[in-house]
């Protein structure tokens, strides 16, 4: 809320507020009784969500395209928001496969959004979601130490770029923003569709990477924290406690096991110990800052992992049986299947089946501010 505001005028605008991260911070803040504006691309998936969490009073829906600067006036304009959380992005691995659309959505939108949120009359406080990718590839054998706010950027892929251009965009600006830097959104949800895209990505990722994970309701605790809190103009580096400090391997294995298929996911391949662009951006967090102002985490791995086993239920028994078949499916369809050498070489992989990943080389050119 902007200082010196009442509950009665709070606003909260969310974008992006249909997928995991955007229906749970909805959801979050309709319990605390706040006024949300939920907006994204008006779609079928997006339109059954919007049903469920309009089920709040407190919520409503204004459908845009973020991509359209008369979109986002004419949003703005309508909702009349204190607080604008904007999470709507491409993430990996669909941002490599569509490259400008990927940039129109991650980087121009953010700087229009900025744009119109400063000419407000009352400009909003400004809340990013950003992500630990601006820090790039993460060799965990160079060192133990943990990623901080204070850690140099250094993105190698391209929606680490996108991320730490919508960053730059925000934080030149005028407005009272909080930036919060996310490590791997988790849920307890079951998931029982195979999206082979997803599966595709997750295989091409060290095995023995350091993957810092969070659960989604501590993201939207995070985020409606920062909404309230009197720490503006700072970043925060959002995950879970130390429980989700793991690796890549581990996590696949123990969420498989929650799903009632334990031995279903076969070894991957280990990164390059010397070669540091075969890793990928993902490392452990120094949540402790973050933890201290926003007060967020709430769930701890194993917690969330017992949720999901409670949430698959009885289905344990026969998706159990299931097991062979699924590690057998998932061997066949390893990006690494007739692939030279023994290590990961993620960002090869990807650029085989979904598009180059690499950083644009002229992003540096690109004017974010008018």
């Amino acid at each position: 809320m902007r200082e010196g505001s009442d509950v009665a005028d709070d606003r909260v605008l969310v974008t992006g507020a249909f997928g995991l991260v955007g229906s749970a911070v909805v959801a979050q803040l309709a319990g605390e009784g706040r006024s949300v504006v939920a907006t994204d691309l008006d779609a079928p998936a997006h339109r059954k969500r919007a049903r469920e969490l309009t089920a709040h009073p407190s919520v409503q829906v204004s459908w845009a395209d973020l991509t359209s600067p008369s979109d986002v006036k004419a949003l703005l304009e309508t909702a009349a928001p204190t607080v604008v959380i904007h999470l709507a992005a491409i993430i990996p691995p669909f941002c490599y496969a569509r490259r400008q659309l990927a940039y129109a959505v991650n980087v121009a939108a953010t700087a229009t959004l900025v744009r119109a949120a400063e000419q407000m009359p009352t400009p909003p406080r400004f809340v990013q979601a950003s992500s630990i990718a601006v820090y790039g590839a993460r060799n965990p054998h160079r060192g133990d130490s943990l990623l901080t706010a204070s850690t140099p950027l250094h993105p190698t892929d391209l929606y680490g770029q996108h991320k730490a251009l919508a960053e730059q965009c925000v934080t030149s600006s005028d407005l009272d923003w909080v930036v919060l830097r996310l490590g791997g959104v988790l849920t307890a949800q079951p998931r029982f569709e195979i999206d082979r895209d997803l599966v595709f990505f997750e295989a091409v990722l060290p095995c023995d990477g350091r993957i810092h994970t969070v659960d989604v309701r501590d993201v939207a605790h995070a985020f409606s924290a920062a909404t309230r809190t009197d720490r503006v103009r700072e970043v925060f580096l959002i995950g879970g406690d130390r429980t989700h400090r793991i690796t890549q391997a581990r996590i696949g294995v123990e969420y498989a096991a929650a799903m009632g298929l334990p031995g279903a996911i076969p070894p991957g391949r280990p990164g390059d110990p010397d070669d540091d662009l075969s890793w990928y951006a993902t490392d452990w967090i120094d949540t402790e800052p973050a933890q201290k102002v926003l007060a967020f985490q709430h769930h701890s791995l194993p917690q969330l992992l017992a949720e999901t086993r409670a949430k698959v239920g009885w289905l344990r028994f026969p998706l159990r049986l299931a097991a062979p078949l699924v590690r057998w499916y998932l061997r066949r369809k390893s990006p690494y299947r007739g692939f030279p050498g023994a290590t990961a070489d993620p960002m090869r992989a990807i650029a085989r089946r979904f598009g180059d990943p690499a950083p644009s080389e002229s992003a540096d050119s690109v004017s974010l501010r008018p």
